[in-house]
């Protein structure tokens, strides 16, 4: 380490090249293990699990799901669209990814439900907090992507308050 700050100490512009390009020379073990696969959009179909205090909620309906991977680190943007009947919503997350092995990364997600319209959705019908945990494997030697998830909305209907939690499930192609 000391070997680094004296060189850096007596070069006074560096590119970000050089750096990385520094950092590998002297940190030969850099291999880990990184999923396979990085963004992706899909579709599929998403269940509400649970209602307000008149029954709104449970729900089957559509989902489309769109993840961008951050590049060199272990976190996501992901977006659902959760489509059922005349309601609709968005959920906009940042997830923490753990590759599981090759294929496979488990995740949790944070964010908001951002529901269109007045009617209940399979995650409320008021913006809320969420919480996302899921799941996406990657098919070997293809593009392909399935992926499963809940989303547990909390505080998140008007009339009666109260967690809304749907789950999905659908296939993408990688990008």
């Amino acid at each position: 380490m000391q070997c680094l700050q004296n060189l850096f100490s007596k070069v006074k512009s560096i590119t970000l090249a050089q750096i990385v390009l520094i950092s590998i020379a002297f940190n030969p073990q850099l291999a880990s293990a990184q999923a396979a696969y990085g963004s992706y959009v899909g579709a599929g179909v998403s269940l509400g699990l649970n209602g307000n205090s008149n029954g709104e909620g449970r729900q089957l309906g559509g989902v489309i799901a769109g993840r961008y991977k951050l590049q060199e680190l272990p976190f996501s943007l992901r977006t659902q669209a959760l489509i059922s009947g005349s309601s609709s919503a968005i959920v906009p997350t940042v997830s923490y990814d753990y590759p599981v092995n090759w294929q496979t990364d488990a995740y949790l997600g944070a964010g908001l439900v951002l529901p269109v319209g007045d009617s209940a959705t399979p995650v409320g019908d008021k913006a809320s907090f969420a919480l996302q945990p899921g799941v996406d494997y990657s098919v070997p030697n293809s593009n392909t992507v399935v992926f499963g998830n809940a989303i547990f909305a909390f505080d998140a209907y008007r009339n009666g308050g109260g967690t809304a939690i749907s789950v999905q499930g659908g296939v993408g192609v990688r990008f």
